[in-house]
């Protein structure tokens, strides 16, 4: 819909418009199909690493988090849907989000000693490690 012209850098107030009302640009990735991945912050200690998702709008009952294979994956969906009638209207309204992320565990990381909370839009992930030290340093002759 746009021609080509010439511009100081700044789009034109027409361009702008069009952009806004073209339905085909309008509801774009990634803003309205949730293929956004939420923000995820690692931490190593010394006896675990934690993970947080940025994942507001959820609940607890949301997510789902498996092990397998040596990976980690964190998934969760939501519906929400919102009906009203009245005399002279019908309002219905419906979103859908979801996402799914996967981690490859460390060697050093317990499968079994997995711990998760979720407050405040924040989903926080324990993992514990294994209380093996690492091996230690050793330096190879070049012969």
């Amino acid at each position: 819909m746009s021609t080509l012209v010439k511009t100081n850098g700044f789009p034109a107030f027409r361009t702008m418009m069009e952009d806004f009302w073209n339905t085909d640009r309008f509801f774009e990735k990634p803003i309205f199909t949730g293929d956004v991945l939420p923000a995820v912050n690692i931490r190593e200690t010394k006896s675990n690493y934690e993970l947080e998702v940025a994942v507001p709008g959820f609940k607890k009952e949301d997510f789902k988090i498996t092990t397998e294979n040596g990976l980690l994956t964190i998934s969760a969906e939501t519906k929400s849907e919102l009906n009203e009638e009245k005399e002279n209207y019908t309002r219905r309204e419906f979103s859908c989000s979801s996402f799914t992320r996967t981690f490859s565990l460390p060697d050093n990381a317990i499968e079994d000693k997995i711990d998760a909370s979720y407050k405040d839009g924040v989903l926080k992930i324990d993992l514990k490690k294994t209380e093996k030290s690492l091996p230690a340093k050793k330096e190879v002759k070049v012969n």
